[in-house]
């Protein structure tokens, strides 16, 4: 058999092309990806476009028209989102609306909230108690109306169609502070979101430093951006950074990459403060709690509509009856030491937690 040079160069190409496909393969399953894993990143990594193209007004018809009846004065929307099972009557919606009305002197900041619906029926619940609706066409055949639990297929396509939204949000020049809808609110969080920070987000743990980017667990249900080209960046390397960890959600990515987007020696250097549990507490992490400081409460470490439901509607009874004591006689609680505290969750929070300590003579449960 007769082999031209040209034949022979061909042979090479497609064996050296092979040689390393199949090292690549080794590599990746060494790391423990799947092929299932393998085909979702490709997907995914398809469905990001090239940086600038991304999250362009075409996706989201309306938004620009809408954000500047629901921005402040500086061009801050708060924003959160809902599906059918979270916006129906009595469910985490109404909850949420309610305690901006529980809070202290917040119930005007439900002006500048926009909520996101990902489907239609949630649209619909919405409009009924709220003026500021927008819905996301979420781009997935998956089913997202229905009560998703932690880490489903569902959640997690819904947590990423957020982050798609929020980075248009901060193109269209407008800050955000994102709320889970599992979040109630008990006073004004922008007090205690640093003037220089691009990024301050809640704490699964934190360890008292604002500034520990090594040690504190960043929890984004809660989380605010100013709107720049570095936040811009930020959201973009943010989600393409989900092909990367297929197994991961938003949050556990941004884990993952905090170091790289906020590194001295990067190109971003994006300035991120961690938000003190004391004030942006959590189920995750009860363990500084004083009510007299409290922002607002999330329902995470949490399983089950129904369980964050009830922890939540029991948060914000304590919530009520701590504000009928008089200041009079919180100064003197204070001046004696005691705090009042929240009751462990019922239903919700991890094991150690549900078996409750007994209140020390220093604290006061609010029943």
């Amino acid at each position: 058999m007769e082999f031209h040079n040209g034949s022979i160069g061909r042979i090479f190409k497609l064996w050296l092309a092979a040689t390393l496909a199949f090292l690549l393969l080794l590599v990746l399953v060494s790391q423990g990806w799947s092929p299932v894993d393998m085909m979702a990143a490709s997907r995914r990594q398809r469905s990001i476009t090239p940086a600038g193209r991304n999250s362009d007004e075409s996706n989201f018809t309306g938004l620009a028209e809408l954000l500047p009846k629901v921005a402040t004065d500086d061009r801050t929307v708060i924003i959160t989102s809902v599906n059918e099972a979270f916006a129906r009557p009595g469910s985490l919606l109404d909850l949420f609306r309610e305690s901006f009305y529980a809070g202290e002197k917040i119930n005007h900041l439900l002006d500048h909230v926009l909520v996101v619906a990902v489907d239609a029926a949630a649209y619909h619940h919405c409009r009924r108690v709220h003026p500021f609706c927008y819905l996301l066409q979420a781009n997935t055949s998956m089913n997202l109306s229905s009560a998703s639990n932690y880490m489903s297929d569902a959640y997690v396509e819904l947590v990423w169609a957020k982050l798609e939204l929020q980075q248009r949000v901060l193109q269209l020049g407008y800050n955000f502070l994102y709320t889970d809808v599992d979040i109630v609110w008990f006073r004004d969080p922008f007090r205690h979101i640093g003037v220089h920070a691009d990024m301050a987000t809640s704490s699964d743990l934190y360890f008292g430093d604002p500034d520990d980017i090594d040690r504190n667990w960043p929890n984004t249900g809660f989380y605010y951006v100013k709107a720049t080209n570095r936040t811009v960046e930020m959201l973009r390397r943010w989600r393409a950074a989900r092909w990367r960890f297929p197994r991961g959600h938003e949050q556990t990515i941004f884990n993952h990459i905090k170091h790289e987007l906020t590194a001295a020696d990067g190109d971003l250097r994006v300035r991120l403060q961690f938000l003190d549990t004391a004030r942006f507490g959590g189920f995750c992490q009860l363990f500084r709690n004083d009510m007299a400081k409290a922002c607002t409460m999330h329902a995470n470490c949490c399983v089950s509509l129904w369980n964050k439901l009830s922890d939540l509607r029991d948060v914000l009874g304590q919530w009520r009856n701590y504000t009928v004591i008089t200041p009079a006689e919180r100064k003197k609680a204070q001046e004696a030491g005691r705090i009042f505290e929240w009751r462990v969750p019922a239903k919700c929070g991890t094991p150690d937690k549900r078996a409750a300590r007994a209140p020390d003579s220093d604290r006061r449960a609010i029943s």
